[in-house]
């Protein structure tokens, strides 16, 4: 494997084990160079009872600018949280400006969980998001984001060709790989739908019954790290859910550690799944 180079864009909340803090550590265990732009600065997650917030949107094009002038290139652009649509728009820019010409464009478009939109995100929102989408190579949504992306109704008792139908929407209006997460297809199991063309795959797991944060952060930045080492979409897709299986596991008996996954000790593990 030749030396990467890749760049994530997203929010850095100090404390939380979410979004740059989880994704800096686990791509760079996957032997990655990572690079990162903090699309904002947060003291805590948004979860915390109190929090920070600094937007850092006027900076991302001065940063972009430097890179330019530098010649900086990247093996592929990941993007989690994004602030704004102003913030949509600068990533396509570094897209089309900073990767290599065989570089990946990664879009885990993080706006929406439970059927709704996050706060501060709104219709306008989900356009600029689709723009976004619509030139990536790779989409990593769940099903809130997915139904959100292809104006399908939401639903949370389905059966599979709930699923395929709105994988199949997805790659009508997206054209790249689709990597559809939380997709439940049998009592007490969740996994994932990888769509590559007009194929669908499906790798299912258990289902274990508390929830944590930061677990789709965790999910797209293993599957980053994996598909840059060289493993096909479908085996990157198993190996993220996978490892994240293996950090809710990990964390579960822990009442207090409510705010995240303890990944740390786990990336060892990352590592001989990545052999």
């Amino acid at each position: 494997m030749d030396y990467k180079r890749i760049l994530t864009v997203q929010d850095a909340s100090c404390v939380g084990q979410c979004s740059m803090t989880v994704a800096l550590p686990i791509i760079s265990a996957c032997g990655i160079e990572t690079a990162v732009i903090p699309s904002a600065v947060l003291s805590t997650h948004t979860a915390f009872g109190s929090f920070t917030f600094r937007d850092l949107t006027e900076e991302i094009p001065k940063i972009k600018e430097v890179w330019n002038k530098e010649d900086i290139k990247f093996s592929a652009v990941y993007t989690g949280y994004l602030g704004n649509k102003a913030q949509v728009g600068c990533v396509k820019d570094i897209m089309n400006e900073c990767l290599t010409d065989d570089g990946l464009k990664i879009v885990d478009p993080a706006m929406a969980d439970g059927g709704k939109l996050y706060h501060g995100f709104d219709g306008g929102y989900v356009q600029a998001m689709k723009e976004l989408c619509k030139a990536a190579d790779f989409i990593l949504p769940n099903i809130t984001e997915a139904c959100f992306l292809t104006d399908t109704e939401y639903k949370t008792e389905y059966e599979r060709t709930y699923i395929e139908t709105l994988v199949r929407e997805i790659r009508k209006f997206f054209g790249g790989t689709v990597i559809l997460t939380g997709a439940a297809l049998s009592e007490g199991k969740t996994g994932v739908a990888v769509c590559e063309k007009d194929d669908i795959r499906f790798y299912e797991h258990e289902k274990i019954s508390r929830g944590c944060h930061g677990t789709g952060d965790v999910y797209a930045s293993v599957f980053t790290g994996a598909l840059i080492r060289g493993k096909t979409p479908f085996e990157a897709a198993t190996i993220a859910a996978d490892f994240t299986y293996e950090c809710i596991k990990y964390t579960s008996p822990d009442k207090e550690h409510w705010y995240g996954v303890k990944f740390e000790p786990l990336l060892g593990k990352l590592i001989e799944m990545l052999k």
